[in-house]
Protein backbone atom coordinates (compact mmCIF):
# COMPACT_ATOMS: atom_id res chain seq x y z
CA UNK A 1 0.00 0.00 0.00
CA UNK A 2 1.34 3.45 -0.99
CA UNK A 3 -0.76 6.74 0.09
CA UNK A 4 -3.64 4.49 0.63
CA UNK A 5 -3.87 2.69 -2.85
CA UNK A 6 -2.05 -0.72 -3.95
CA UNK A 7 1.22 -0.58 -6.18
CA UNK A 8 0.68 -3.67 -8.34
CA UNK A 9 4.16 -3.42 -9.80
CA UNK A 10 5.77 -2.78 -6.41
CA UNK A 11 3.67 -5.69 -5.47
CA UNK A 12 5.28 -8.09 -8.19
CA UNK A 13 8.49 -6.80 -6.93
CA UNK A 14 7.81 -7.92 -3.75
CA UNK A 15 6.93 -10.91 -4.66
CA UNK A 16 10.33 -11.63 -5.99
CA UNK A 17 12.16 -10.61 -3.18
CA UNK A 18 9.92 -13.04 -1.14
CA UNK A 19 10.95 -16.06 -3.31
CA UNK A 20 14.65 -15.17 -3.43
CA UNK A 21 14.60 -14.92 0.39
CA UNK A 22 12.41 -18.33 0.25
CA UNK A 23 15.34 -19.75 -2.20
CA UNK A 24 17.99 -19.11 0.79
CA UNK A 25 19.73 -15.86 -1.43
CA UNK A 26 20.23 -12.82 0.60
CA UNK A 27 19.01 -10.33 -1.95
CA UNK A 28 21.24 -7.73 -0.44
CA UNK A 29 24.38 -9.34 -0.13
CA UNK A 30 28.06 -7.16 0.57
CA UNK A 31 30.55 -9.42 -1.01
CA UNK A 32 31.21 -8.66 -4.44
CA UNK A 33 33.81 -6.47 -5.50
CA UNK A 34 34.08 -5.05 -8.98
CA UNK A 35 37.55 -5.04 -10.74
CA UNK A 36 37.46 -2.37 -13.41
CA UNK A 37 34.19 0.45 -14.09
CA UNK A 38 32.84 0.49 -17.82
CA UNK A 39 34.40 3.06 -18.96
CA UNK A 40 38.18 1.50 -17.96
CA UNK A 41 36.58 -1.69 -20.26
CA UNK A 42 35.50 0.32 -23.23
CA UNK A 43 38.77 2.40 -23.09
CA UNK A 44 41.22 -0.33 -22.87
CA UNK A 45 39.31 -3.06 -24.87
CA UNK A 46 36.64 -1.33 -27.33
CA UNK A 47 39.03 -0.76 -30.20
CA UNK A 48 40.46 -3.99 -29.99
CA UNK A 49 40.06 -6.85 -32.07
CA UNK A 50 38.18 -9.71 -32.02
CA UNK A 51 41.22 -12.33 -31.78
CA UNK A 52 43.12 -10.27 -29.25
CA UNK A 53 39.92 -10.34 -27.22
CA UNK A 54 40.25 -14.41 -27.96
CA UNK A 55 43.41 -14.54 -26.80
CA UNK A 56 42.30 -12.90 -23.75
CA UNK A 57 39.75 -15.69 -22.95
CA UNK A 58 42.22 -18.40 -23.42
CA UNK A 59 44.33 -16.75 -21.49
CA UNK A 60 41.69 -16.91 -18.32
CA UNK A 61 41.29 -12.95 -18.31
CA UNK A 62 38.10 -12.06 -16.68
CA UNK A 63 36.49 -9.17 -15.66
CA UNK A 64 34.71 -8.57 -12.55
CA UNK A 65 31.60 -5.25 -13.18
CA UNK A 66 28.73 -4.22 -11.36
CA UNK A 67 25.88 -1.56 -11.38
CA UNK A 68 22.25 -1.00 -12.20
CA UNK A 69 20.24 -3.16 -14.62
CA UNK A 70 18.67 -0.26 -17.20
CA UNK A 71 17.67 -3.08 -19.88
CA UNK A 72 17.11 -6.70 -19.78
CA UNK A 73 16.60 -8.62 -23.03
CA UNK A 74 15.90 -12.05 -22.05
CA UNK A 75 15.45 -14.84 -24.73
CA UNK A 76 14.64 -18.20 -22.91
CA UNK A 77 18.14 -19.30 -22.10
CA UNK A 78 19.88 -16.09 -22.54
CA UNK A 79 19.67 -12.53 -21.76
CA UNK A 80 21.77 -9.67 -22.60
CA UNK A 81 21.86 -7.10 -19.66
CA UNK A 82 22.84 -3.42 -19.74
CA UNK A 83 25.06 -2.85 -16.92
CA UNK A 84 25.07 0.87 -15.38
CA UNK A 85 27.77 1.72 -13.20
CA UNK A 86 29.40 5.23 -12.19
CA UNK A 87 31.56 5.23 -15.37
CA UNK A 88 29.07 4.28 -18.07
CA UNK A 89 27.35 1.68 -19.44
CA UNK A 90 28.76 -2.13 -20.51
CA UNK A 91 26.68 -5.18 -22.04
CA UNK A 92 27.09 -8.28 -20.03
CA UNK A 93 25.50 -11.71 -21.84
CA UNK A 94 24.17 -14.43 -19.74
CA UNK A 95 23.37 -17.95 -20.78
CA UNK A 96 21.96 -20.99 -18.64
CA UNK A 97 24.40 -23.38 -19.84
CA UNK A 98 27.55 -21.46 -18.72
CA UNK A 99 26.38 -20.02 -15.50
CA UNK A 100 24.56 -23.24 -14.44
CA UNK A 101 20.77 -23.86 -13.93
CA UNK A 102 20.96 -22.36 -10.46
CA UNK A 103 22.04 -19.46 -11.05
CA UNK A 104 19.90 -18.74 -13.96
CA UNK A 105 17.25 -19.31 -11.79
CA UNK A 106 18.08 -16.80 -9.92
CA UNK A 107 18.59 -14.63 -11.99
CA UNK A 108 15.65 -14.89 -13.47
CA UNK A 109 14.61 -12.68 -10.51
CA UNK A 110 16.62 -9.74 -12.16
CA UNK A 111 14.72 -6.93 -13.56
CA UNK A 112 15.50 -3.23 -14.65
CA UNK A 113 16.49 -1.28 -11.80
CA UNK A 114 18.22 -3.95 -9.24
CA UNK A 115 21.85 -4.03 -8.93
CA UNK A 116 24.05 -7.35 -10.47
CA UNK A 117 27.60 -8.12 -10.72
CA UNK A 118 28.80 -10.09 -13.59
CA UNK A 119 32.33 -11.80 -13.86
CA UNK A 120 33.93 -12.82 -17.43
CA UNK A 121 35.95 -12.95 -20.61
CA UNK A 122 35.05 -9.94 -23.58
CA UNK A 123 33.64 -10.65 -26.77
CA UNK A 124 31.76 -8.87 -29.48
CA UNK A 125 28.25 -9.65 -30.11
CA UNK A 126 27.42 -9.82 -33.88
CA UNK A 127 26.70 -6.78 -34.07
CA UNK A 128 30.33 -5.42 -32.29
CA UNK A 129 29.56 -4.17 -29.04
CA UNK A 130 32.18 -5.16 -26.68
CA UNK A 131 30.22 -7.61 -23.86
CA UNK A 132 31.27 -9.57 -20.83
CA UNK A 133 30.32 -13.42 -21.43
CA UNK A 134 29.14 -13.73 -17.69
CA UNK A 135 30.47 -17.21 -16.10
CA UNK A 136 29.57 -15.77 -12.67
CA UNK A 137 26.00 -13.48 -12.17
CA UNK A 138 24.80 -12.47 -8.35
CA UNK A 139 21.83 -10.58 -7.49
CA UNK A 140 23.26 -7.34 -5.66
CA UNK A 141 20.41 -5.26 -5.15
CA UNK A 142 16.67 -6.02 -5.38
CA UNK A 143 14.95 -2.72 -6.33
CA UNK A 144 11.31 -2.31 -5.19
CA UNK A 145 10.32 0.21 -7.24
CA UNK A 146 10.26 0.61 -11.06
CA UNK A 147 12.58 3.23 -13.15
CA UNK A 148 10.36 5.56 -15.03
CA UNK A 149 9.06 4.62 -18.38
CA UNK A 150 12.45 3.84 -20.33
CA UNK A 151 11.53 5.29 -23.92
CA UNK A 152 10.51 9.42 -21.78
CA UNK A 153 12.70 8.99 -18.77
CA UNK A 154 12.00 11.53 -15.78
CA UNK A 155 10.78 14.27 -17.96
CA UNK A 156 8.40 16.27 -14.84
CA UNK A 157 10.39 19.15 -13.53
CA UNK A 158 8.95 18.73 -10.07
CA UNK A 159 9.31 15.02 -9.79
CA UNK A 160 13.06 15.39 -11.53
CA UNK A 161 13.77 17.94 -8.34
CA UNK A 162 11.91 16.57 -5.74
CA UNK A 163 13.51 13.01 -6.34
CA UNK A 164 17.02 13.90 -7.67
CA UNK A 165 18.45 10.30 -7.30
CA UNK A 166 15.71 9.24 -9.63
CA UNK A 167 16.96 11.72 -12.13
CA UNK A 168 20.35 10.63 -12.21
CA UNK A 169 19.60 7.28 -12.69
CA UNK A 170 18.18 7.68 -15.99
CA UNK A 171 19.57 11.54 -17.23
CA UNK A 172 23.04 11.15 -17.98
CA UNK A 173 23.15 14.94 -18.81
CA UNK A 174 22.40 15.33 -15.25
CA UNK A 175 24.93 13.20 -13.91
CA UNK A 176 27.44 15.17 -16.15
CA UNK A 177 25.78 18.14 -14.70
CA UNK A 178 26.59 17.56 -11.12
CA UNK A 179 30.58 16.01 -12.14
CA UNK A 180 30.92 19.39 -13.70
CA UNK A 181 29.92 21.15 -10.71
CA UNK A 182 32.20 18.89 -8.99
CA UNK A 183 34.98 19.67 -11.13
CA UNK A 184 34.30 23.55 -10.96
CA UNK A 185 35.09 23.24 -6.71
CA UNK A 186 38.02 21.79 -7.46
CA UNK A 187 39.78 23.85 -10.11
CA UNK A 188 39.28 27.09 -8.10
CA UNK A 189 40.07 25.41 -4.66
CA UNK A 190 43.52 24.41 -6.44
CA UNK A 191 43.17 27.64 -8.33
CA UNK A 192 43.65 29.63 -4.90
CA UNK A 193 45.64 26.93 -3.38
CA UNK A 194 48.77 27.73 -5.72
CA UNK A 195 48.31 31.38 -5.15
CA UNK A 196 49.05 31.06 -1.25
CA UNK A 197 45.42 31.23 0.03
CA UNK A 198 44.77 28.99 2.65
CA UNK A 199 41.36 27.58 2.84
CA UNK A 200 39.44 28.12 6.01
CA UNK A 201 36.31 27.08 7.92
CA UNK A 202 34.20 30.01 9.55
CA UNK A 203 31.09 29.63 11.87
CA UNK A 204 27.28 28.71 10.01
CA UNK A 205 25.93 29.70 13.04
CA UNK A 206 26.34 33.05 14.12
CA UNK A 207 25.23 35.52 16.92
CA UNK A 208 25.18 37.90 14.67
CA UNK A 209 24.17 37.73 10.72
CA UNK A 210 26.46 39.90 8.75
CA UNK A 211 28.31 40.22 5.75
CA UNK A 212 25.56 40.82 2.77
CA UNK A 213 22.20 42.74 3.14
CA UNK A 214 19.54 40.06 3.71
CA UNK A 215 17.24 38.31 6.08
CA UNK A 216 18.84 35.97 8.00
CA UNK A 217 17.13 32.19 9.29
CA UNK A 218 16.88 32.13 13.08
CA UNK A 219 17.34 29.46 15.39
CA UNK A 220 17.81 28.54 19.34
CA UNK A 221 20.39 27.09 21.28
CA UNK A 222 19.14 25.42 24.46
CA UNK A 223 22.45 25.06 25.99
CA UNK A 224 23.66 28.60 25.63
CA UNK A 225 19.64 29.60 25.46
CA UNK A 226 20.57 32.11 22.93
CA UNK A 227 19.49 33.11 19.38
CA UNK A 228 21.60 32.01 16.80
CA UNK A 229 21.49 33.03 12.73
CA UNK A 230 22.35 31.11 10.15
CA UNK A 231 25.20 32.50 8.13
CA UNK A 232 24.23 34.91 5.47
CA UNK A 233 27.83 35.30 4.35
CA UNK A 234 31.19 34.00 5.96
CA UNK A 235 32.43 37.67 4.87
CA UNK A 236 33.07 39.04 8.57
CA UNK A 237 34.75 36.23 10.08
CA UNK A 238 37.13 35.63 6.60
CA UNK A 239 38.03 39.44 7.41
CA UNK A 240 38.36 38.58 11.00
CA UNK A 241 41.44 36.03 10.10
CA UNK A 242 42.96 38.54 8.24
CA UNK A 243 43.17 40.81 10.99
CA UNK A 244 45.18 37.84 12.75
CA UNK A 245 47.75 37.44 9.76
CA UNK A 246 46.09 35.28 7.54
CA UNK A 247 46.81 37.50 4.71
CA UNK A 248 45.27 35.02 2.03
CA UNK A 249 42.36 33.53 2.89
CA UNK A 250 39.24 31.53 0.93
CA UNK A 251 35.94 29.68 2.04
CA UNK A 252 33.94 27.70 -0.38
CA UNK A 253 30.58 27.72 2.01
CA UNK A 254 27.34 27.63 2.05
CA UNK A 255 24.94 30.70 2.69
CA UNK A 256 21.27 30.90 3.96
CA UNK A 257 19.51 33.70 3.18
CA UNK A 258 15.35 34.01 3.83
CA UNK A 259 14.20 35.19 0.55
CA UNK A 260 11.85 33.93 -2.19
CA UNK A 261 12.94 30.84 -4.87
CA UNK A 262 13.77 31.92 -8.41
CA UNK A 263 15.10 30.19 -11.13
CA UNK A 264 17.89 32.42 -9.46
CA UNK A 265 17.68 31.84 -6.07
CA UNK A 266 17.85 29.21 -3.71
CA UNK A 267 17.79 29.79 0.07
CA UNK A 268 20.69 27.85 0.85
CA UNK A 269 23.45 28.32 -1.64
CA UNK A 270 26.95 27.85 -2.34
CA UNK A 271 30.06 30.65 -2.50
CA UNK A 272 33.00 31.16 -2.72
CA UNK A 273 34.47 34.17 -0.85
CA UNK A 274 38.17 35.04 -0.57
CA UNK A 275 40.20 37.97 0.98
CA UNK A 276 43.66 39.47 -0.10
CA UNK A 277 45.66 41.82 1.79
CA UNK A 278 47.83 44.31 -0.03
CA UNK A 279 45.61 44.14 -2.89
CA UNK A 280 41.99 46.56 -4.20
CA UNK A 281 39.65 45.76 -5.81
CA UNK A 282 41.00 46.20 -10.03
CA UNK A 283 43.89 43.35 -8.59
CA UNK A 284 40.85 41.18 -8.11
CA UNK A 285 39.19 42.17 -11.98
CA UNK A 286 42.37 40.31 -12.56
CA UNK A 287 42.52 37.76 -10.90
CA UNK A 288 38.69 36.67 -11.55
CA UNK A 289 39.88 37.34 -15.61
CA UNK A 290 42.65 34.97 -14.98
CA UNK A 291 40.10 32.30 -12.83
CA UNK A 292 37.00 32.46 -15.15
CA UNK A 293 39.92 31.97 -18.33
CA UNK A 294 41.57 29.22 -16.04
CA UNK A 295 38.06 27.54 -15.83
CA UNK A 296 36.72 27.78 -19.45
CA UNK A 297 39.96 25.97 -20.64
CA UNK A 298 39.75 23.39 -17.75
CA UNK A 299 36.45 22.53 -18.80
CA UNK A 300 35.77 23.41 -22.54
CA UNK A 301 39.43 23.82 -23.96
CA UNK A 302 38.62 27.44 -25.08
CA UNK A 303 37.44 30.34 -23.63
CA UNK A 304 34.33 30.30 -25.37
CA UNK A 305 30.94 29.34 -24.04
CA UNK A 306 27.15 29.03 -24.89
CA UNK A 307 24.95 29.99 -22.79
CA UNK A 308 21.14 29.52 -23.46
CA UNK A 309 22.30 30.51 -27.06
CA UNK A 310 24.36 32.96 -26.44
CA UNK A 311 27.72 32.98 -27.79
CA UNK A 312 29.85 34.32 -24.53
CA UNK A 313 33.45 34.90 -24.58
CA UNK A 314 36.08 34.79 -21.31
CA UNK A 315 38.42 36.06 -23.02
CA UNK A 316 40.62 39.01 -21.33
CA UNK A 317 39.97 41.87 -20.89
CA UNK A 318 36.40 42.44 -20.02
CA UNK A 319 33.97 45.39 -20.49
CA UNK A 320 34.33 47.35 -17.06
CA UNK A 321 31.47 50.00 -16.77
CA UNK A 322 30.39 52.58 -13.67
CA UNK A 323 27.18 52.22 -12.44
CA UNK A 324 26.30 55.56 -13.96
CA UNK A 325 27.61 54.87 -16.93
CA UNK A 326 24.86 51.67 -17.21
CA UNK A 327 22.39 53.46 -16.46
CA UNK A 328 23.21 56.44 -18.89
CA UNK A 329 23.71 53.53 -21.43
CA UNK A 330 20.63 51.44 -21.27
CA UNK A 331 18.29 54.00 -19.55
CA UNK A 332 19.11 56.26 -22.51
CA UNK A 333 20.02 59.22 -20.09
CA UNK A 334 22.91 61.19 -19.82
CA UNK A 335 25.27 60.95 -16.70
CA UNK A 336 24.07 64.87 -15.75
CA UNK A 337 20.57 63.71 -14.97
CA UNK A 338 21.59 60.07 -13.85
CA UNK A 339 23.45 62.38 -11.03
CA UNK A 340 20.33 64.67 -10.26
CA UNK A 341 18.07 63.24 -7.70
CA UNK A 342 14.76 65.01 -9.14
CA UNK A 343 15.69 63.97 -12.75
CA UNK A 344 16.40 59.95 -11.35
CA UNK A 345 13.89 59.85 -9.68
CA UNK A 346 11.22 61.40 -11.92
CA UNK A 347 12.93 58.42 -14.30
CA UNK A 348 12.14 55.64 -11.47
CA UNK A 349 8.18 56.69 -11.17
CA UNK A 350 8.14 55.82 -14.70
CA UNK A 351 10.06 52.51 -14.81
CA UNK A 352 7.27 51.88 -11.56
CA UNK A 353 9.84 52.06 -9.08
CA UNK A 354 9.06 53.18 -5.51
CA UNK A 355 10.99 56.59 -4.77
CA UNK A 356 9.51 58.37 -1.44
CA UNK A 357 12.05 58.35 1.14
CA UNK A 358 14.76 56.62 -0.74
CA UNK A 359 18.01 57.82 -0.46
CA UNK A 360 19.55 58.94 -4.17
CA UNK A 361 22.19 56.08 -3.89
CA UNK A 362 19.80 53.20 -3.30
CA UNK A 363 17.45 54.35 -6.01
CA UNK A 364 20.36 54.52 -8.74
CA UNK A 365 21.24 50.98 -7.74
CA UNK A 366 17.54 50.20 -8.67
CA UNK A 367 17.45 51.60 -11.28
CA UNK A 368 20.54 49.77 -13.03
CA UNK A 369 18.85 46.49 -11.88
CA UNK A 370 16.01 47.15 -13.71
CA UNK A 371 17.55 48.78 -16.87
CA UNK A 372 21.03 47.94 -17.15
CA UNK A 373 21.53 44.62 -15.58
CA UNK A 374 19.48 42.31 -18.61
CA UNK A 375 22.06 43.93 -21.02
CA UNK A 376 24.86 42.77 -19.45
CA UNK A 377 25.22 39.38 -21.72
CA UNK A 378 29.31 39.30 -22.34
CA UNK A 379 31.52 39.67 -18.71
CA UNK A 380 30.86 42.87 -17.75
CA UNK A 381 32.43 44.61 -14.58
CA UNK A 382 29.93 46.83 -13.29
CA UNK A 383 31.96 49.98 -10.58
CA UNK A 384 31.45 52.74 -8.85
CA UNK A 385 28.60 51.60 -6.17
CA UNK A 386 26.65 54.07 -4.29
CA UNK A 387 28.68 53.97 -1.17
CA UNK A 388 24.66 53.66 0.69
CA UNK A 389 24.12 50.14 -0.71
CA UNK A 390 27.86 49.20 0.23
CA UNK A 391 28.02 49.18 4.10
CA UNK A 392 31.60 47.24 4.12
CA UNK A 393 33.38 49.06 1.25
CA UNK A 394 36.38 51.43 1.07
CA UNK A 395 35.28 54.65 -0.17
CA UNK A 396 36.55 56.14 -3.33
CA UNK A 397 39.08 58.54 -2.45
CA UNK A 398 38.12 60.62 -5.29
CA UNK A 399 34.28 60.67 -4.81
CA UNK A 400 33.02 59.90 -1.45
CA UNK A 401 29.73 58.95 -2.88
CA UNK A 402 30.83 55.80 -4.28
CA UNK A 403 32.65 52.67 -3.01
CA UNK A 404 35.72 50.85 -4.55
CA UNK A 405 33.65 47.72 -5.41
CA UNK A 406 32.32 45.90 -8.58
CA UNK A 407 29.80 43.64 -9.32
CA UNK A 408 30.72 40.89 -12.31
CA UNK A 409 27.85 40.36 -14.92
CA UNK A 410 27.67 37.96 -17.09
CA UNK A 411 24.35 36.46 -19.03
CA UNK A 412 22.66 38.95 -17.59
CA UNK A 413 22.93 38.11 -14.01
CA UNK A 414 25.44 38.99 -11.19
CA UNK A 415 28.35 36.50 -10.87
CA UNK A 416 30.36 37.54 -8.20
CA UNK A 417 30.54 41.11 -5.94
CA UNK A 418 33.89 42.48 -4.65
CA UNK A 419 35.56 45.42 -3.21
CA UNK A 420 38.44 46.98 -1.69
CA UNK A 421 37.56 46.27 2.51
CA UNK A 422 36.72 48.93 4.62
CA UNK A 423 39.85 48.74 7.20
CA UNK A 424 38.65 52.12 8.93
CA UNK A 425 36.93 51.01 12.03
CA UNK A 426 35.26 54.63 12.89
CA UNK A 427 34.07 54.92 9.18
CA UNK A 428 32.31 51.63 9.81
CA UNK A 429 30.87 51.92 13.17
CA UNK A 430 28.94 54.95 11.42
CA UNK A 431 28.05 53.00 8.08
CA UNK A 432 26.67 50.40 11.40
CA UNK A 433 24.51 52.83 12.68
CA UNK A 434 23.22 54.20 9.40
CA UNK A 435 22.06 50.22 8.67
CA UNK A 436 20.73 50.16 12.23
CA UNK A 437 18.57 53.24 11.37
CA UNK A 438 17.32 51.96 8.23
CA UNK A 439 16.63 48.59 10.01
CA UNK A 440 14.83 50.53 12.96
CA UNK A 441 12.50 52.15 10.18
CA UNK A 442 11.49 48.71 9.34
CA UNK A 443 14.04 47.45 6.04
CA UNK A 444 14.39 43.76 7.25
CA UNK A 445 17.74 43.33 4.68
CA UNK A 446 19.56 46.00 6.54
CA UNK A 447 23.18 45.20 7.65
CA UNK A 448 23.35 44.45 11.49
CA UNK A 449 26.20 46.46 14.16
CA UNK A 450 28.80 43.55 14.95
CA UNK A 451 30.66 45.96 18.11
CA UNK A 452 33.34 42.43 18.10
CA UNK A 453 34.21 43.21 14.15
CA UNK A 454 34.63 47.13 14.57
CA UNK A 455 36.61 45.97 17.54
CA UNK A 456 38.94 43.82 15.33
CA UNK A 457 39.27 46.20 12.99
CA UNK A 458 40.78 48.64 16.25
CA UNK A 459 43.12 46.20 15.84
CA UNK A 460 44.03 46.97 12.59
CA UNK A 461 43.08 45.13 9.48
CA UNK A 462 45.85 45.59 6.78
CA UNK A 463 44.68 47.13 3.30
CA UNK A 464 42.38 44.40 1.72
CA UNK A 465 40.29 43.05 -1.32
CA UNK A 466 38.01 40.27 -1.09
CA UNK A 467 35.16 38.89 -3.48
CA UNK A 468 32.12 36.34 -3.61
CA UNK A 469 31.55 34.16 -6.50
CA UNK A 470 28.21 32.11 -6.72
CA UNK A 471 29.23 28.37 -7.65
CA UNK A 472 25.65 27.57 -8.20
CA UNK A 473 25.49 30.42 -10.72
CA UNK A 474 28.68 30.01 -12.36
CA UNK A 475 27.80 26.05 -12.79
CA UNK A 476 24.89 27.25 -14.55
CA UNK A 477 26.82 28.92 -16.99
CA UNK A 478 29.04 26.10 -17.72
CA UNK A 479 26.45 23.72 -18.40
CA UNK A 480 24.00 25.80 -19.75
CA UNK A 481 21.20 25.17 -17.11
CA UNK A 482 17.65 28.22 -17.37
CA UNK A 483 17.35 27.16 -13.60
CA UNK A 484 19.43 27.46 -10.47
CA UNK A 485 17.32 23.92 -9.20
CA UNK A 486 19.29 22.08 -12.24
CA UNK A 487 22.69 22.63 -10.60
CA UNK A 488 21.46 22.43 -6.76
CA UNK A 489 21.05 18.28 -6.07
CA UNK A 490 18.61 19.02 -3.75
CA UNK A 491 16.97 22.21 -3.95
CA UNK A 492 14.79 23.85 -1.86
CA UNK A 493 10.98 23.52 -2.93
CA UNK A 494 7.29 24.15 -1.92
CA UNK A 495 5.37 21.15 -0.08
CA UNK A 496 5.10 18.47 -2.32
CA UNK A 497 1.67 18.96 -4.02
CA UNK A 498 1.89 22.38 -4.70
CA UNK A 499 3.75 22.72 -7.65
CA UNK A 500 7.63 24.02 -8.59
CA UNK A 501 7.49 27.89 -7.68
Amino acid sequence: MEDGKTNPIMDQRREKLGALREAGVNPFPNDFRPSHTAAEVLAKYDATAADALGVLRDTGTEFALAGRVMALRSFGKAAFVNLQDRSGRLQAYVRKDVVGPEVFEVFQHVEVGDFVGVVGPLFRTRTEELTVEARLVQVLTKSLRPLPEKWHGLTDRETRYRQRYVDLIVNQEVRDTFRTRSRIVSIMRRFFEQRDFLEMETPMMQPIPGGATARPFVTHHNALDMTLYLRVAPELYLKRLVVGGIERVFEINRNFRNEGLSNQHNPEFTMLEFYQAYATYESLMELTEELFGTLARELTGGTTITYQGAEIDFDAPWTRLTVREAVARYGALDVAQVDDPDALATYARKLGLETAGVPHGKLLSEVFETVAEPHLVQPTFVTEYPVEVSPLSRRNEQDPRFVDRFELYVAGREIANAFSELNDPEDQLERFRGQAAERAAGDEEAHWVDMDYVRALQYGMPPTAGQGIGIDRLVMLFTDSASIRDVILFPHMRPEGQGVQ
